[in-house]
């Protein structure tokens, strides 16, 4: 009994962690629909191929990025480098990228959408650098952007 019990929980518990995988948008007018419509603002992950990998592989695996993230905000992720999207798309994540001041990749930045009778707007809330201490730390210096 208590051996079908913890073979269960076996189960349970790596279901649990694949349904932790997040959803990143990589259409940025699919984003500023949702962003307008649930009121939340948008994190824009700006990457390209070669770009350091700590940002990804110390906070947005972890379980508290991806309750925080599932509350806060609407993820997108744009990697300027990826050949599967048009000229079109990468014009215009090249132009917003230089719009919002972004120099070095990767980079975060969030920023609040709203569509108000066919226009798009931006209001730029802030950048959150990678720093040293892990997803704690990185969610804490975003939620000082979003809750001044």
């Amino acid at each position: 009994m208590t051996r079908k019990l913890l073979i269960l929980l076996f189960f349970l518990g790596a279901f649990g962690l694949h349904s932790q995988n997040l959803i990143w948008k990589t259409d940025m007018n699919d984003a500023i629909m949702a962003s307008d419509s649930q009121k939340r603002p948008l994190l824009i992950f700006f990457t390209t191929a070669g770009a350091p990998q700590r940002m990804q592989s110390e906070v947005f695996v972890t379980p508290d990025f991806a309750v925080w993230s599932r509350d806060n905000v609407i993820l997108v992720k744009l990697d300027l480098s990826d050949t599967s999207v048009s000229d079109l798309v990468k014009e215009q994540n090249l132009k917003l990228k230089n719009a919002l001041g972004i120099a070095e990749l990767p980079q975060v930045c969030l920023l609040m959408a709203s569509v108000r009778k066919g226009k798009t707007t931006f209001n730029n809330l802030g950048l959150v650098p990678y720093r040293q201490g892990g997803a704690k730390t990185w969610i804490a210096d975003a939620n000082l952007i979003l809750n001044p």
